[in-house]
C-alpha cells in the first residue's frame, strides 16, 4: 500500500508533537500529572508505540474543576455577542489546522483518512452553529395571564463535564464542547484514553483563539480514574458523555450522589429496513456506507439490515459482491475505504463475533476473519440467514460488520426492527409514502431517515431511546441541557395575596 498523500507539514507536526508527552491543559497552563504518570498511545496500524500522555487522577480532575469553577462568573457575564466572537475565531482556526486534525485523526485512531478530511469542516460547522446562536442562547418565552406576565429565560448550569469516545474523537468533541461554551458554561472534557491527540489539538486551538484561561480544561486518563472523579466531583453539574450503554449507566450512578444533571449518548444496533417497493440501488449504497464507513466504529451504523423476502437473495448477492470489493489498508492511503481497529481490545472484542456467529448457525458470507498478523485490521464482514434473536443481531459489535435478517411484511419488519434494547437511530427505503410514515411512527428509534443514509441537519435533535441514552443534542436542544430555564412572573394589576393572621379582621 502507498504512503500517505498529506502534506509533509502536517506528518511533521504531528511527529514533533509527540516527541514529548500531552500534557493536562488545566487553568489556562500546560501541566503534567500531579502524580507524574503517563500513558501510552498506540496507532492501530501495528499497535506501536507513537507517544505518551499525562495520566490524570483526581487530583488533576480537583484542579481543573476548581479552574473551570473560579472562571464559570466572569465567562457567564460575557456578552453573547462576545462569546460568538471568539468561537468562530476557534472555527477559523479549525479550519487552518485541519490537514494537521485529519493526519493525526488517522494515526491515533485507524480512521481512513478519506473520511477524517472532512473532520475539521465538520467540526468547525459544530463551532459556527453554536457561535451564531450564542446571543439568543438565554431567551425565553412571554406567557401572560390574567393579571400577570410570566416570562422565561435561560442561564448557563455551571462547570460541566465532557467525555468523549475514541471513534471520531476531533468531531464529537466539538459536537459537546461548542453549544457548553455557547451557553455560557465552562468545560472539563477528558477524551478516551485510546484517541487522546487531537483533544490536545483542539485545547491548543482554544487557547489561540483567546478563550480565558479555566474556561476550557483538558485532562487526560483512564476512566477508572480521570473519568470517575469527574462524573463524582461536587463543582460539576452536568455530565455530557458519549460511549457505550454500560458505562453511561455507571456514569449516572456516579453523579447521583451530587445530583448531576446527565446527557448519554449511548450504543445502538440500528436497523436499515428495505422493501421490496424501494430505491434498490440507492439503498444498497446506503447500506454499505453506514456499515463500512468510518471502520464500523460509530453510533449510528447500520448494523442489522432487514430485507423483505421477495428481493432479499437478489439484494444479498449484489450486497455481498460490495463487501468482498472494500478497500482495505493504511489509513493515510486515500484509497483506502477501511482501516484498522482502534485498539487490540476492541480487535478481539470483534473478532469474538465471528464465533458467536457459526456458533449460533448464521453463514459468514464474508469476512468473518482478521486480515494479516500486523495491527487491528480485520476483513469486512457479512453475516447471513441470521435471525432477531442471535447475539449477533441484539449486541452492539462496533465494527465492520453487517447482520442480514429477512422479513415477510410490514408487521415483522417493525417487530425484528425494534426488537433489540437499543433505540438510537433507523433507515427506511420505501417508495411508499403512507408505509413511510406508518412504519416510521411505530419505530422505537430516537432518529429514522427516509432513503437516505445519516445525513445530519444541525437544528434537529440527535439522540436516543431505551439503552441507546438520555437526552438529545442538535440546535436549542443542547441548550435544554447547559442551561436552567427560570420563569419570573409580574403582578399587572394589584393582585394581593389572601391575608392571614389578621384576627376577626380576616374573617370579616
Amino acid at each position: 500500500m502507498t504512503a500517505t498523500a498529506q502534506p509533509p507539514s502536517a506528518r511533521d507536526a504531528l511527529t514533533r508533537r509527540l516527541s514529548t508527552p500531552l500534557l493536562h491543559f488545566i487553568g489556562g497552563e500546560w501541566t503534567p500529572s500531579a502524580s507524574g504518570e503517563t500513558f501510552v498511545i498506540l496507532t492501530p496500524t501495528d499497535n506501536s508505540v507513537i507517544g505518551h500522555a499525562a495520566s490524570g487522577n483526581a487530583a488533576d480532575i480537583d484542579r481543573a474543576a476548581q479552574a473551570a469553577h473560579a472562571a464559570f462568573p466572569a465567562w457567564r457575564a460575557l456578552s453573547g455577542k462576545a462569546r460568538r466572537a471568539l468561537l468562530h475565531r476557534v472555527a477559523d482556526a479549525i479550519e487552518a489546522r485541519a490537514d494537521e486534525i485529519a493526519t493525526a485523526e488517522s494515526v491515533d485512531t485507524g480512521q481512513p483518512i478519506r473520511f477524517m478530511k472532512s473532520a475539521a469542516a465538520r467540526a468547525a460547522e459544530n463551532f459556527r452553529f453554536y457561535a451564531d446562536r450564542a446571543e439568543a442562547a438565554q431567551d425565553g418565552s412571554s406567557l401572560p395571564t390574567s393579571g400577570f406576565l410570566n416570562y422565561t429565560l435561560r442561564q448557563p448550569i455551571g462547570p460541566v463535564g465532557v467525555i468523549t469516545p475514541w471513534n471520531t474523537p476531533f468531531m464529537l468533541s466539538s459536537w459537546k464542547i461548542a453549544p457548553a461554551l455557547a451557553a455560557g458554561c465552562t468545560v472539563v472534557h477528558k477524551p478516551a484514553e485510546w484517541s487522546p491527540v487531537t483533544a490536545t489539538l483542539l485545547a491548543e486551538i482554544m487557547q489561540g483563539a483567546g478563550l480565558p484561561a479555566g474556561v476550557v480544561n483538558l485532562v487526560h486518563g483512564y476512566g477508572e480514574s480521570a473519568g470517575r472523579a469527574l462524573t463524582e466531583h461536587p463543582l460539576i453539574r452536568a455530565i455530557a458523555f458519549i460511549g457505550e450503554s454500560r458505562t453511561g449507566s455507571a456514569i449516572q450512578k456516579q453523579g447521583a450522589d451530587t445530583l448531576k444533571r446527565v446527557h448519554l449518548e449511548l450504543g445502538g444496533k440500528n436497523p436499515v429496513v428495505v422493501f421490496a417497493d424501494a430505491d434498490l440501488d440507492r439503498a444498497l449504497d446506503a447500506a454499505v456506507f453506514m456499515i463500512y464507513s468510518l471502520n464500523g466504529q460509530r453510533c449510528t451504523s447500520s448494523s442489522r439490515l432487514l430485507v423483505q423476502r421477495g428481493v432479499h437473495d437478489a439484494f444479498v448477492e449484489r450486497l455481498a459482491a460490495r463487501v468482498q470489493d472494500i478497500r482495505v489498508g493504511d489509513p493515510l492511503d486515500p484509497a483506502t475505504e477501511l482501516g484498522p481497529l482502534i485498539h487490540p481490545t476492541h480487535l478481539q472484542k470483534v473478532c469474538s463475533y465471528f464465533d458467536t456467529a457459526r456458533e449460533e448457525g448464521a453463514t459468514v458470507r464474508v469476512g468473518g476473519e482478521r486480515l494479516g498478523d500486523r495491527g487491528n485490521y480485520v476483513r469486512p464482514t457479512l453475516f447471513t440467514q441470521a435471525r432477531s434473536d442471535m447475539r449477533i443481531a441484539q449486541e452492539e459489535i462496533f465494527g465492520p460488520v453487517l447482520t442480514v435478517i429477512p422479513f415477510d411484511d410490514d408487521a415483522d419488519a417493525l417487530r425484528i426492527a425494534n426488537d433489540v434494547p437499543y433505540g438510537l437511530a433507523a433507515y427506511l427505503w420505501t417508495n411508499d409514502l403512507t408505509r413511510a410514515h406508518t412504519f416510521a411512527h411505530g419505530l422505537d428509534s430516537g432518529m429514522i431517515w427516509i432513503n437516505s443514509e445519516n445525513v445530519r441537519h444541525l437544528p434537529t435533535p440527535f439522540g436516543g431511546m431505551k439503552a441507546s441514552g438520555i437526552g438529545r443534542d442538535g440546535g436549542d436542544y443542547s441548550f435544554d441541557f447547559y442551561m436552567e430555564t427560570k420563569n419570573i412572573a409580574v403582578n399587572l394589576d394589584g393582585h394581593r395575596a389572601q391575608r392571614l393572621g389578621m384576627g376577626t379582621e380576616a374573617g370579616s
